[in-house]
């Protein structure tokens, strides 16, 4: 039997484990995670020790990403934008205008992530009556939803003024439903849904 030169402590040597690697954050972690903590605590909360802390890691990363706490509050009003209002028109664009209608007094019924969406936004909202960087942000949005829902009554032919009268009804029913969204049972709230339909595009 030809003699191995290695020796018994190469036979059983095993390989040293592997530090694990650290996890690379994106500027979408951070604010994510600014979105959680406006959520569930208020915009004074949103501060970058308290975020690091959140995503374990040194307050110097999140400089990496963003020049200042403010950038970063700019960038938790585009992605509330995204979210909220651009992907949800994006999403019924293609469908006829009496059923986008429709759609849009579904939306504070749609589960846990109408609830989710709901508390973002009145939490941006309770920034927003203190904060003229939200504040403006909202006004923005809150105009530009109503144009869009008004635009979708004009495609079914009402005129410019009925149809933003209508917008507004449509639009002041979705948010009072988020504001009050366990006020009765859920048949109540159908009937509710089904009542504003009716009204919003009778002719």
């Amino acid at each position: 039997m030809p003699h191995s030169s290695a020796s018994p402590d190469d036979a059983t040597h095993e390989p040293a484990a592997s530090t694990p690697a650290k996890v690379q954050l994106t500027p979408a972690d951070w604010i994510a995670a600014a979105t959680d903590v406006l959520r569930d605590k208020s915009i004074d909360a949103v501060r970058v020790d308290v975020l690091a802390k959140v995503l374990n890691v040194t307050r110097g990363s999140f400089y990496w990403h963003f020049k200042d706490r403010n950038e970063l509050l700019e960038r938790v009003l585009q992605r509330w934008r995204d979210a909220a209002t651009e992907q949800i028109i994006e999403r019924f664009q293609k469908t006829p205008p009496q059923q986008r209608i429709g759609e849009f007094l579904t939306l504070p019924f749609r589960g846990q992530t109408a609830q989710n969406s709901a508390s973002i936004e009145l939490a941006i909202r309770a920034w927003a009556r203190r904060d003229a960087l939200a504040r403006q942000a909202v006004e923005t949005i809150d105009s530009y939803r109503l144009a869009y829902v008004a635009q979708c009554f004009g495609e079914l032919g009402f005129s410019a003024e009925e149809a933003k009268m209508r917008a507004f009804v449509v639009y002041g029913y979705m948010v009072s439903e988020a504001l009050l969204r366990k006020q009765g049972s859920e048949s109540e709230r159908l009937a509710r849904r089904a009542f504003v339909e009716r009204m919003v595009l009778a002719p």
